[in-house]
């Protein structure tokens, strides 16, 4: 069906102009609700849509639509669309291309997942956090899958189908005077998400956060767990989208070839990575995935362009012109977003630090200087190369570029949040406000 459709929709389209793609999607999922002690409902969704672009005498035009009974209808609404923007030369549609097989992107007991089957992963979560004598109050489990199609007038197609499963859990951990609180999630493209895992780890470092002490302000080692270091991150990879250098945004905008951040860090943007949780068989364009090298050995190589800002750069898209859905239009996005250190320092070898769990305020930062001031979330104290005692309350402050620029591991491990493979990052030295 997906096949006619976006083959009569692009013939339509061709009606009006010879310049047209259609990007034809279908998701389904289950979401269960965690709220408080029971599982508070659990939604079967389904969304099915066709999102259509024409260019027209050099302007661009777009409309969507989930029905397929008015396709010659959101054509023409396109077309209309288009007339009514401005020329710009630097709209185009991927060419006709040979596209990479990803890996371990789909699971196919999806298909056949019973509703009850996934209702008892968040009854675990839940059983798990009663029986650590931690008090659940939100929480979830959720899996979907998603085909799409992208057919367009330079002939190309391109087609993928992938996954995701997510669990999340959060508690509360009451110590007579005190509640501390925590949670943890995990996500991955197979049904292999360990329910009382993530309930464990939510309760652990709840209980592990109880008496908080405080600290003295000064400028210590930190050491950013996978959440905490995600969240930061949010700030930094702005630096490397094409729209933000073009437009004057970006403080990387002309180091090419210049020594960015620490020697020992790499960072790639790899839409091929097998099993990752942004990886696919193209971008939401068309162009083939690709692994792109942003940072080596510290020098700053590249940027992200999706097909508009790599032609008004005078280079070739890096395949990351990324959609939320079917009703939305490409924009530089990431996909894998990994940070690779070959330089490995340990908690045992720090005399003193912090290890943060979490951060809350990341959104506040300025993507144009990467300034931050963040809460510390579930926060602990580091002395003699072990985490102690927890802080009471902390803040963060600093900037995301300079802390990258005196960053390493604390271990080789690395997870997937989000778009962002990471391992534990230690900053050297950040300003901790107790």
């Amino acid at each position: 069906m997906m096949h006619d459709v976006a083959n009569q929709t692009l013939d339509l389209a061709l009606k009006y102009t010879d310049q047209a793609e259609v990007y034809v999607e279908k998701e389904e999922g289950v979401d269960v609700d965690i709220k408080n002690d029971n599982v508070d409902f659990a939604k079967e969704a389904f969304t099915f849509g066709v999102g259509v672009r024409v260019i027209v005498d050099g302007r661009m035009g777009f409309s969507y639509t989930t029905n397929t009974d008015s396709l010659e209808e959101t054509v023409k609404n396109a077309i209309f669309n288009a007339k009514s923007n401005e020329v710009d030369e630097n709209f185009s549609f991927a060419p006709n291309s040979k596209y990479p097989k990803i890996k371990d992107i789909y699971d196919p007991k999806i298909e056949y997942l019973e509703l009850e089957e996934i209702i008892d992963v968040a009854k675990i979560m839940l059983k798990t956090v009663v029986e650590e004598k931690c008090e659940p109050t939100s929480g979830g489990f959720s899996t979907g899958y998603s085909k799409l199609i992208m057919a367009n007038s330079e002939g190309a197609v391109a087609k993928d189908v992938s996954s995701i499963f997510t669990g999340y859990m959060a508690v509360n951990a009451d110590d007579g005077d005190a509640v501390s609180t925590a949670s943890e999630s995990d996500s991955s493209r197979f049904m292999n998400i360990d329910p009382e895992s993530i309930a464990l780890k939510a309760c652990e470092i709840a209980k592990k956060s109880r008496k908080g002490q405080t600290i003295d302000t000064g400028d210590i080692p930190v050491v950013l767990d996978h959440h905490a270091a995600a969240g930061l991150l949010g700030t930094f990879y702005g630096a490397f989208n094409a729209d933000n250098i073009q437009r004057g945004r970006s403080v990387y905008a002309d180091k090419v070839g210049q020594q960015v951040v620490s020697s020992s860090l790499s960072i790639y943007d790899d839409g091929t990575l097998p099993g990752g949780l942004q990886s696919a068989t193209c971008d939401g364009e068309g162009v083939p995935s690709q692994k792109t090298a942003l940072i080596e050995d510290g020098i700053l190589k590249n940027f992200l362009f999706d097909i508009y800002t790599a032609n008004k750069g005078g280079v070739e898209s890096t395949g990351n012109g990324m959609r939320s859905s079917y009703g939305d239009v490409p924009a530089v996005g990431l996909s894998n977003f990994i940070l690779n250190f070959n330089e490995v320092n340990p908690i045992s070898d720090l005399k003193e630090g912090v290890l943060v769990t979490d951060v809350l305020g990341a959104h506040t930062a300025n993507p144009i200087s990467g300034d931050f001031s963040v809460e510390a979330m579930n926060a602990f104290k580091i002395e003699n190369g072990e985490v102690t005692y927890p802080v009471k309350k902390a803040m963060l402050s600093g900037n995301i570029f300079e802390a990258m620029g005196i960053a390493s591991a604390t271990e080789s491990e690395k997870r997937s949040i989000g778009p962002f493979v990471i391992p534990r990052i230690l900053v050297e030295k950040l300003r901790v406000v107790g």
